[in-house]
């Protein structure tokens, strides 16, 4: 109930979704090192189509690219070998960011389709992704009572941890607001029943892109320093940012990083690094 709620708040489809099966029931601790993305559920509705939830606590580089990714993934998935392309489902893929995805307009939704630039003609029931910044969102709990669906679950998504179950209870009173907080409740009580990876393989190229866009970002600060030296330290930069940017902070230039003596780097980085920690654990 509380999924098919979310989902129609995004989608808003000419067909609402009535009934949905969860693919990837997986709540054991098996990746528990993998905590780039803290939700991953993917579910098949009524009709046959695949809806692919994700919330990032990051947006780092390649983001945009990996999404395409397992957005085509999933779609060209479905089909064995000698099955028709006829028995292709549509496919929704939804990634929620803690963060800002495109930081030249507030918008916190955005919806692309397969569509033609010069007709608008839409490749309708094949492939759209959705995301959605929570790092523009801004609604008040003083709004909550005359906010939209998708509103109040954007704020329930960014705000439950917050509260207590009761008041939480108190200011959402629909039945799927009361059945999510119900979930969160059970698993506050029993920590080791959390959503992880739906497959090893994703986690595993989860934690090589992060470790390569900091690498890239290292040695491009490198480079601009045009010796080893700097090279090393510029991988200390950008290993620095990446933990300032998981954990939701101002991220540090290079003029603010490059007067810091090479210990000092390593102890930023091993002060962010603890903070993390704790704050995903």
């Amino acid at each position: 109930m509380a999924l098919i709620s979310l989902l129609n708040a995004i989608l808003t489809l000419p067909v609402p979704i009535v009934d949905e099966t969860i693919e990837n029931p997986y709540n054991l601790q098996d990746f528990q090192n993998d905590k780039l993305s803290i939700l991953d559920i993917r579910a098949v509705d009524q009709r046959g189509a695949i809806y692919d939830v994700e919330m990032q606590l990051s947006t780092q580089t390649g983001l945009v690219k990996r999404i395409v990714f397992y957005g085509c993934e999933v779609y060209a998935g479905q089909l064995k070998a000698g099955d028709d392309y006829s028995k292709l489902k549509p496919v929704y893929s939804i990634c929620l960011l803690l963060g800002q995805l495109w930081d030249d307009s507030p918008k916190v939704h955005h919806a692309f389709r397969l569509v033609d630039q010069d007709s608008g003609r839409l490749l309708e029931e094949t492939l759209e992704i959705h995301t959605l910044e929570l790092g523009w969102y801004n609604l008040l709990e003083s709004e909550l009572e005359t906010a939209s669906l998708l509103d109040r679950w954007l704020y329930w998504l960014l705000h439950a941890h917050q509260y207590d179950a009761q008041t939480l209870r108190s200011l959402f009173s629909q039945p799927e607001f009361q059945k999510a907080t119900d979930s969160i409740d059970r698993i506050a009580k029993k920590t080791e029943d959390r959503a992880m990876y739906d497959t090893r393989e994703k986690a595993i190229r989860d934690q090589q892109w992060i470790l390569n866009a900091a690498r890239r970002e290292g040695l491009e600060a490198g480079r601009l320093e045009g010796r080893e030296e700097g090279r090393e330290e510029g991988e200390l930069f950008g290993k620095i940012r990446m933990l300032q940017n998981l954990l939701s902070l101002p991220q540090s230039t290079d003029k603010e990083l490059q007067p810091k003596a090479r210990t000092e780097l390593e102890t930023l980085a091993t002060e962010l690094q603890t903070q993390l920690r704790k704050r995903m654990a």
